[in-house]
């Protein structure tokens, strides 16, 4: 249960709700090499990080994968695509170094949520806020890759 508290998606749930949660979660190992999920596979599931490194990587071609981040601290989480419509990972995951990973499946967590809208709203509020921290980082990449380029067009 503590290590689901590290999770920012997580963030300001109660020990009640924690404990729900924590019944509804499944650890397993995965080992060098191995893919959590799939881009563009269906999001059929949460993954949290135990211990272990999991790359997160997206699909340039049929012959390259652009590597994104690496998932290395415990409650590092990834799979958040399983909580919204049309539940599609937008990335794929190796594991890099062999893991423990805590998995919650997303009609688990889903049905979770329904009978719980307090917790729910709690999820979903901490889910916006990060993606807008994200989509505010990305602003701010294309801010200086077009500078540079607008630069390098007119010096």
């Amino acid at each position: 249960m503590e290590l689901l508290s590290l999770c920012y998606i997580f963030k300001g749930l109660s020990a009640s709700q924690f404990q729900r949660l924590s019944e509804i979660t499944k650890e397993k190992p995965i080992q060098k090499g191995e893919f959590l999920m799939h881009e563009g596979q269906k999001a059929e599931a949460l993954f949290i990080i135990k211990e272990g490194e999991v790359e997160l990587l997206t699909s340039v071609n049929d012959s390259f994968e652009l590597p994104i981040a690496i998932l290395r601290n415990p409650g590092d989480c990834t799979g958040i695509s399983s909580l919204v419509v049309p539940y599609k990972y937008s990335l794929s995951a190796r594991c890099v170094k062999a893991a423990q990973i805590l998995t919650i499946k997303q009609t688990a967590l889903e049905k979770l949520m329904k009978e719980d809208h307090e917790l729910g709203c709690i999820i979903m509020k901490n889910l916006a806020q990060y993606l807008l921290g994200r989509l505010k980082e990305t602003r701010q990449e294309l801010k200086i890759h077009f500078k540079t380029i607008f630069q390098s067009i007119h010096p």
